[in-house]
């Protein structure tokens, strides 16, 4: 495909996921079936292009005096990738492209505006989270909010139970992984060009032999804080596709158990082929709809990990689309669920067991304020400190311990961002039960 052509498939993918609300990956995918002529770089550069303009919407309409799909696409070229006016106009005159730039569009691209904007434009983040944004980050928040909106490194975890990070190191050298930063079972991919098609992780021996699982580095250092040892009991409450799973499986070495539970039927399905792969043998799936219970687990788990569910706010690097369908309602919803959740698992700590409270979300409202209520109603549990927590496991690295202990908060809580840590927006809290 010529960029022309390939400009007019983004303006329409664009145009599925702002205006017939389609996922990103859904409307590209349906774009690629329809498009059975675009090979494997056209359709990273079409995704790329996508992502881009949705991470960067406020700014690039701003620029462009425009908000329609054409003029984001349009305005993403020239002030994301750098692309001259005089080759945005050109393409568009190629076979296929979309139709010559107007006047309008043309003096956009030339001589953008540079007057002062507001925080959500500077930011890029729906208007009205600015007031959680800036308690979240005060005189940060401009800063921390670009810094969610560029493209996301990929980071690998090594499986104890399979390799070492020196075995590993040797197969990954195939997709360009460096050593970790902050943890020292763990290689990091930085981030390719947003034109260029990713590298295949499932293609290499070293994924399918189990050796190592993509998990982003902020949530492998909250299954750090966990501290799961051999012999323990653990409930992962709110399991998902199972990645916490496995990372609280390998310290393990396969002695103890874990329960892997969630109300998800097909996402907690998924994790099966995942622990045959990773060799891991100690975990038990439990789901409401096939009769299991968790009844008999009431005040037996040495440690109960909970992942609540949240708006998401931390994977904007690699979900854009999902931070414009961000509401003042679902954030509610969410606080609902957290409470009811938080008050659930805390049944099936054990008198001197431990509960760690995550979120993928940097919004106080889901973090520490989640922490805090539970706290004054349950005075059974105190918080810990969860940087030295994590530090404890012997997972970070000098990095990492200096960056946890950092970003810990007055109680003890931890918060990563990629401004901060390079990992996706992240918190966790470490609760124990009085023995």
């Amino acid at each position: 495909m010529r960029n022309g052509g390939r400009i007019s498939a983004a303006i329409s993918v664009l145009t599925d996921v702002l205006e017939r609300h389609q996922p990103v990956k859904i409307a590209v995918r349906d774009w690629g079936k329809s498009a059975r002529y675009a090979g494997s770089k056209d359709r990273a550069w079409v995704s790329g292009l996508v992502l881009d303009t949705l991470r960067r919407r406020n700014s690039t309409a701003q620029r462009m005096g425009f908000t329609d799909p054409r003029a984001l696409v349009l305005g993403t070229l020239r002030f994301v990738w750098d692309w001259p006016a005089a080759d945005i106009e050109q393409a568009c005159y190629d076979e296929h492209g979309p139709t010559p730039l107007t006047n309008a569009e043309r003096d956009a691209l030339l001589n953008a505006s540079d007057f002062a904007a507001p925080i959500h434009v500077q930011g890029d983040f729906p208007e009205w989270m600015t007031p959680h944004m800036e308690r979240a980050f005060g005189e940060d928040t401009v800063a921390e909010a670009q810094a969610m909106a560029v493209r996301a490194d990929v980071d690998l975890r090594v499986n104890a139970l399979k390799t070492d990070t020196e075995k590993a190191a040797l197969p990954l050298n195939t997709v360009r992984a460096e050593p970790s930063k902050l943890l020292t079972n763990a290689f990091h991919i930085p981030a390719r060009d947003p034109t260029q098609r990713e590298d295949s992780l499932e293609n290499i021996p070293a994924f399918s032999k189990g050796w190592v699982e993509v998990q982003d580095a902020g949530s492998q250092i909250a299954a750090a804080a966990a501290n799961a040892k051999p012999g323990e009991q653990v409930l992962d409450f709110c399991a998902g596709g199972g990645g916490k799973t496995l990372a609280l499986a390998a310290p393990m070495g396969g002695k103890g158990q874990i329960f892997a539970y969630d109300i998800d039927s097909k996402r907690l399905s998924a994790l099966v082929p995942r622990l045959k792969r990773s060799g891991t043998h100690n975990v038990q799936l439990v789901h409401p709809s096939e009769g299991t219970s968790l009844d008999p687990l009431v005040e037996q788990m040495d440690l109960v990990f909970v992942d609540a569910p949240c708006t998401g706010t931390g994977t904007w690097r690699r979900r854009p689309d999902s931070k414009w369908r961000v509401r003042p309602n679902q954030l509610g919803k969410r606080i609902e669920d957290q409470r009811g959740i938080l008050i659930d698992a805390a049944r099936f700590v054990k008198p001197g067991g431990r509960l760690l409270y995550a979120t993928c979300s940097f919004l106080i409202e889901e973090d520490e304020d989640r922490v805090a209520e539970f706290l004054s109603g349950d005075t059974r549990f105190t918080e810990e400190d969860a940087a030295e927590a994590a530090i404890a496991s012997g997972l970070l690295t000098d990095h990492g311990a200096e960056i946890v202990r950092k970003y810990r908060g007055p109680t003890g809580s931890v918060r990563l961002t990629p401004l901060r840590a390079s990992t996706d927006g992240f918190f966790f809290a470490v609760l124990r039960r009085s023995a």
